[in-house]
């Protein structure tokens, strides 16, 4: 088989690492830059260099997974600072249309972002002043898109017009100017779809909601989708850092003709219609989105599905789901009564007992897994019983995170044949991404960040947001904790797990990576 190339969003593990993690349990041969070609937060990868790696690789590829905003911009942060021109941006893009001319047998799965703008005042990813009017700004691009389809209270015109009159209209040009830009290149990527470069686009809603800049730009982009004739070879849905995995396991699925059917069970008879944090439509339709996306289906049934997503989600809506920070009895009133975490816990069960692959959607809190839940199934020996898992950052990062995994994991054991072609070591490697999972979005982002962020780094002088001047001391503080946690809950499923290189990517408490290994691997996994 010849060499896929990947081109991740950012440096950040969940892009750059997990995909190839997903590609290490399959036959698959899956190559990406040198991590110091990808840039760091702020600063931009280095596109010359990155079009120079590819354009040598090319002619031996017969599939490039490629995110645009790399491509163009450098990564995800840069695609928010930029000042590049339309022309500039056409001028980098346009080299898909090269390299499929220069290797028309290439299939080219492109991903690229709409650009968000986040509901707090935080420079941290954004431009300098969105320290000071991102609020403002966030709002004013929720009354315009209002605006559009139903007039303004009296109130709501008089809050626009002080917006207008409080944010620097510098400001507001120069943020306006960027979304302007980029929301042309996702345009021009439709239309390289329509030409037949592009194969495939997804372009995820990052950090979005029902109202505001990216509802405004996704029903453009739907409507030149529409008008190309090309919304079959186009999906746009909430998500950004799992799109990654999410190309592969389609990657997969096309090169192995396999279409896997997806059985989903909720552990809310309200879940399916709620519309999680940070996203814009109910979550039974982003479930589809993410199934779609990844070359599978929901099925209707459990019998016959090739897997069963069982996925944990929240009774309420937007603003009332809970953080994972947030205590347990101080979450919404619902959680308490409208979740059934007994039956589905006894479903997972059942499910396992009867040879499905159970993977587990841990949703029913933002930014890690719910910690209720997974002491739940520790206690009941269940952790053991399920094949993939993903609980981090938003809904749809988990989402496309476990159901990539479900998807590969499910057609080795769809037959015993396919049982048998998979190496040991490639089995081993499905295995120990599900533990890195268990042991990153429920250990680190649920129990041991906060505990660091709250019981250490004050008294280190550090900040949530900047470790940088004690990284050591904190890397030191995170192993023993880890290493803790895993004990308590993962003994049983991996008695010689080691955790080493443990580091922050960023130098902040937001994501972490680590190298796991078993005892029984020669080399670690990078998670």
């Amino acid at each position: 088989m010849q060499q896929i190339i990947y081109v991740p969003l950012d440096e950040r593990p969940c892009n750059a690492k997990y995909p190839l993690q997903l590609a290490a349990m399959t036959d698959i041969p899956l190559i990406s830059p040198p991590a110091g070609m990808l840039g760091r937060k702020k600063r931009g990868a280095d596109t010359r260099s990155l079009t120079e790696w590819l354009e040598q690789r090319l002619h031996e590829a017969s599939i490039m997974i490629v995110s645009v905003d790399m491509l163009i911009y450098g990564g995800i942060v840069p695609s928010r600072l930029h000042h590049l021109t339309q022309e500039q941006c056409f001028e980098r893009l346009h080299r898909l249309r090269e390299w499929k001319r220069a290797n028309p047998a290439l299939r080219i799965y492109a991903f690229n972002l709409i650009m968000r703008a986040p509901a707090y005042d935080s420079s941290e990813e954004e431009p300098d002043y969105y320290a000071l009017y991102g609020k403002s700004i966030n709002r004013w691009g929720w009354l315009k898109d209002k605006s559009q389809y139903e007039p303004l209270t009296s109130e709501e015109q008089v809050e626009w017009e002080r917006i207008e009159k409080t944010v620097p209209p510098e400001v507001l040009g120069d943020f306006l100017q960027r979304r302007s830009v980029n929301a042309r290149v996702n345009q021009e990527t439709i239309r390289l779809v329509a030409e037949g470069v592009i194969d495939c686009l997804v372009i995820p809603l990052d950090d979005n909601a029902k109202h505001g800049f990216s509802p405004m730009e996704q029903r453009r982009l739907s409507f030149e989708a529409e008008d190309n004739g090309v919304s079959d070879r186009v999906y746009i849905y909430p998500g950004a850092d799992e799109v990654g995995c999410t190309m592969f396991a389609r990657v997969f699925c096309e090169v192995n003709g396999y279409v896997p059917g997806i059985y989903v069970r909720y552990s809310s008879t309200l879940g399916p219609s709620i519309i999680p944090k940070y996203e814009d439509r109910s979550l039974q339709e982003s479930v589809k989105s993410h199934l779609t996306a990844a070359g599978a289906f929901m099925d209707d049934g459990s019998e016959h599905a090739d897997a069963v997503l069982m996925v944990h989600c929240p009774p309420v809506s937007q603003k009332d789901v809970a953080e994972t920070s947030v205590p347990y009895h101080e979450r919404h009133r619902s959680y308490y009564s409208e979740v059934n975490v007994h039956e589905f816990a006894k479903a997972i069960e059942v499910y396992a007992n009867r040879g499905k692959l159970v993977a587990l959607g841990d949703v029913a809190t933002c930014n890690g897994g719910d910690r209720s839940l997974m002491g739940y199934l520790a206690r009941k020996g269940l952790l053991r019983t399920i094949g993939a898992y993903a609980g981090w950052n938003t809904s749809g990062n988990t989402l496309g995170t476990v159901i990539a995994h479900a998807v590969i994991e499910s057609y080795y054991r769809k037959s015993d044949d396919k049982a048998k072609s998979r190496s040991e070591s490639q089995h081993k490697n499905s295995r120990l991404f599900y533990i890195s999972r268990l042991l990153e979005d429920w250990g680190y982002q649920s129990v041991v960040r906060k505990d660091v962020a709250s019981n250490d780094l004050p008294a280190l002088g550090g900040g949530y947001f900047d470790i940088s001047h004690i990284r050591e001391q904190v890397y030191g503080i995170l192993q023993q904790k880890m290493e803790r946690f895993a004990r308590e809950y993962l003994l049983e499923l991996a008695p010689g797990l080691t955790l080493s290189n443990i580091h922050l990517p960023w130098d902040r408490m937001f994501e972490i990576g680590f190298d796991l290994d078993t005892g029984t691997r020669k080399a670690p996994i990078n998670c």
